[in-house]
């Protein structure tokens, strides 16, 4: 598909797609259920090679049970493991996860930090999740969010030529606002369940197809957005 000249420039598409975006999905937000910032952090470890519903139902009880970095760092392993075991990897998780509390005890006075470099040395935290935990948790946009639909979406618009997380954040933040960093992969994150999926995108149906390089469809204007 040949995209109009109008949009020839990466970082004009770029901004154009993330007008878009916000058009079509208005309210998106993190998919986690979460109450305190030691919640999100545990919940987007959880995630990790899981989907969000199967963790919200899981968390509610976890967190009943454990509220807050000093419960967790305190628990008994065997019961952590099993009450995070519909998330899959649960005995690498409970690890992380008791891990992490342990040292946000001891470092922070069980406050989650609010610092990149704090988070990424908490065991089981990479970019991924601190990016979570910064933006939803305290209004930080540190950096771009890159999940399997972000890297999927990001290569398929011409955003980015790398299949490394850490190179296509790269890439993202050299073409979008940082206040928009953290919204625009939340809904990348949306579209690429709704529409742009991994097995079958519905070109046909997609409002970004004219700035697509990758669409199977010939140019034509874009479909009518949902406001």
């Amino acid at each position: 598909m040949n995209i109009t000249r109008k949009w020839s420039s990466k970082k004009q598409r770029a901004l154009e797609i993330l007008i878009r975006l916000k058009r079509l999905y208005p309210n998106a937000t993190c998919t986690l259920n979460y109450s305190t910032p030691l919640q999100l952090l545990v919940a987007t470890i959880l995630s990790a090679q899981c989907t969000d519903e199967r963790v919200n139902q899981v968390t509610p009880a976890l967190f009943s049970r454990f509220p807050d970095a000093a419960a967790i760092a305190t628990a008994d392993i065997t019961e952590l493991e099993n009450l995070i075991r519909p998330t899959g990897f649960y005995r690498n998780k409970a690890k992380n996860i008791q891990g992490a509390c342990r040292q946000i005890v001891e470092k922070y006075k069980g406050k989650v930090p609010q610092r990149m470099e704090q988070l990424l040395e908490l065991p089981g935290v990479a970019r991924k999740t601190a990016n979570v935990v910064l933006a939803y948790a305290f209004g930080i946009n540190q950096g771009v969010t890159v999940d399997t639909h972000v890297k999927r979406l990001s290569n398929r618009l011409g955003l980015t030529k790398h299949s490394d997380p850490i190179r296509i954040e790269r890439d993202l933040i050299r073409l979008l606002p940082q206040e928009d960093w953290e919204n625009c992969s939340i809904r990348l994150i949306y579209h690429g369940r709704a529409v742009c999926t991994a097995k079958k995108p519905a070109c046909h149906a997609c409002a970004l197809a004219d700035l697509c390089p990758s669409a199977t469809i010939s140019a034509s204007p874009a479909p009518e957005l949902i406001s």
